[in-house]
């Protein structure tokens, strides 16, 4: 049930992203095996990390079971064991900082991806 609630949030907020950065938004939907995911643009990107969606999925989905993709070049803090010590929002407005940052957003099945629920992966050149 608790995996469903969180599907259909942030697949709600998918669409809220998506409507609310103009008609040139282009969320790229992506599928596999064991999960769905977004691929997002800059613009959708800059409108998730200003928006409330980062805090209200840390409601529903525990900081342990979200896992971050960061860029080598990242300035958000982890260890060497691969520990990120950032907020959903940090990680996505730093990609946003960038003229070209995007983020992907993943919804992992549960069980799979050492249990993480959702994954975020940062892009920029």
């Amino acid at each position: 049930m608790r995996f469903a609630v969180i599907c259909a949030a942030i697949s709600a907020a998918a669409a809220a992203v998506t409507f609310g950065a103009g008609s040139a938004a282009a969320a790229d939907p992506i599928a596999q095996p064991d999960r769905v995911g977004l691929h997002l643009n800059h613009a959708e990107t800059t409108a998730l990390g200003d928006g409330p969606l980062p805090a209200l999925v840390t409601m529903v989905v525990p900081l342990n079971r979200i896992g971050a993709g960061l860029k080598a070049d990242t300035m958000i803090n982890h260890d060497e064991n691969g520990s990120v010590h950032a907020s959903l929002r940090q990680v996505i407005t730093e990609a946003a900082s960038h003229p070209d940052g995007t983020v992907v957003l993943y919804l992992n099945v549960p069980g799979t991806r050492n249990g993480r629920l959702l994954d975020i992966y940062q892009n920029w050149n």
